[in-house]
């Protein structure tokens, strides 16, 4: 992999318990991008959700245009938007729009739906979600670059279609695809030369799959003509972060048992173990190898660690899980920001070095300082005789 500066971001879902205000929490959602913005994190992804009430944002490309004009760097993206609950032309018009009044700053995540109640409700079959996804890249790849496409599905139908507006980024916006653990997203993502979410990065079973993916993204590439690039496959994991891991841990006792209890009971995703019980179940989640629970030095070993067991990635995704009060969450975001960010980006390469430097000659510069004092001693010294 090319030497890049490794990038972070955020990845929200986003998640809300249900016994919180969802008004206020769709405004803390928003306040998030502000502040993770501020923090200096390049990157938020913000799901599409329809049921099942934990998830509740439904339409990340207003939840973008909203934090656009909050925001002042910070790239957005959907992560994801489904693509079988949308026709491709008018999906394409409204990332267009997106492309063009952020210029630029937007990103556009695609999957094929994460949750089968949503397309139960829609009347989808579950088994056409993968097939569906698939048939609308194809689309929105072209579409998106501002060509005119012909296509005819048994769901979706296309003639002459275009967008009214050429592209704000050439060639176009930025595309990934999901992927969790069936290889769905790594093919489609090496089929269409795209780049990869990888949803959850941590555990064992992560491992496992993480480099075979990404290794069948490329072998999928080849075969199609295409090329997957690491610098655009970002991880997502699990972190909170505290100036003690017994503070971290106590700072999640405020809402990851009900986070766990979602994905254990409700949203069929293998993003908790299996059969997680214990009297204290924060304690217990903090002692597995699918979250940092801790500090910023533990995260720095945990992205390293992925580091060697992937051979290399553009960036990685704190996904935004509300385990801990608003306060405790935006400590753990500046905790990152001030001493895990740097470590990797070598933002304090020349400041080490300038002081290492400077405590080499420190011995020579305190003879020269203290010469020049004796000097300027005996100069004043002699003015004061002449003036006499």
């Amino acid at each position: 992999m090319t030497e890049q500066r490794l990038r972070f971001g955020v990845f929200l879902p986003p998640y809300h318990a249900l016994e919180d205000n969802p008004h206020l929490a769709l405004h803390r959602d928003l306040w998030l991008a502000e502040h993770v913005d501020r923090l200096g994190f390049e990157e938020m992804w913000v799901g599409e959700h329809h049921s099942a009430a934990f998830e509740t944002i439904g339409a990340p490309e207003m939840f973008i245009a909203t934090a656009a004009e909050r925001t002042r760097n910070i790239r957005l993206g959907t992560g994801v938007v489904s693509l079988p609950y949308h026709t491709p032309l008018m999906l394409a018009e409204r990332i267009n729009y997106l492309d063009h009044v952020t210029r630029g700053r937007v990103m556009f995540g695609v999957g094929p739906g994460a949750l089968p109640s949503d397309a139960m409700m829609q009347g989808i079959p579950v088994e056409r979600l993968r097939p569906r996804m698939d048939e609308a890249i194809s689309a929105l790849d072209r579409l998106l670059r501002g060509e005119v496409v012909n296509q005819e599905t048994e769901w979706f139908t296309l003639k002459d279609a275009r967008l009214q507006m050429m592209p704000f980024s050439q060639p176009r916006v930025e595309m990934a695809v999901a992927s969790l653990v069936s290889p769905s997203g790594a093919t489609a993502a090496g089929k269409h030369g795209l780049g990869l979410l990888s949803f959850q990065a941590l555990g064992a079973d992560a491992f496992k799959t993480l480099a075979s993916n990404w290794a069948m993204a490329e072998e999928t590439a080849a075969k199609h003509g295409q090329s997957v690039d690491r610098s655009k496959w970002r991880l997502v994991i699990q972190v909170h972060l505290a100036e003690s891991r017994e503070e971290a841990v106590r700072d999640c006792r405020f809402g990851l048992e009900p986070w766990i209890g979602y994905f254990r009971d409700v949203a069929q995703l293998p993003i908790v173990p299996e059969g997680l019980k214990a009297d204290d179940l924060v304690e217990t989640y903090a002692d597995l190898d699918v979250a940092v629970i801790g500090t910023p030095d533990d995260a720095i070993a945990t992205i390293e660690k992925l580091q060697e067991e992937t051979g290399g990635f553009g960036c990685i995704m704190l996904l935004a899980h509300n385990w801990a009060n608003t306060e405790a969450t935006a400590k753990s975001y500046e905790l990152f920001a001030r001493y895990v960010m740097p470590h990797f980006q070598n933002f304090n390469v020349n400041r080490k070095a300038s002081m290492d430097w400077v405590i080499k000659v420190r011995s020579d510069l305190a003879k020269q300082t203290e010469v020049a004092m004796q000097q300027r001693f005996a100069q004043h010294e002699a003015e004061t005789k002449g003036e006499g």
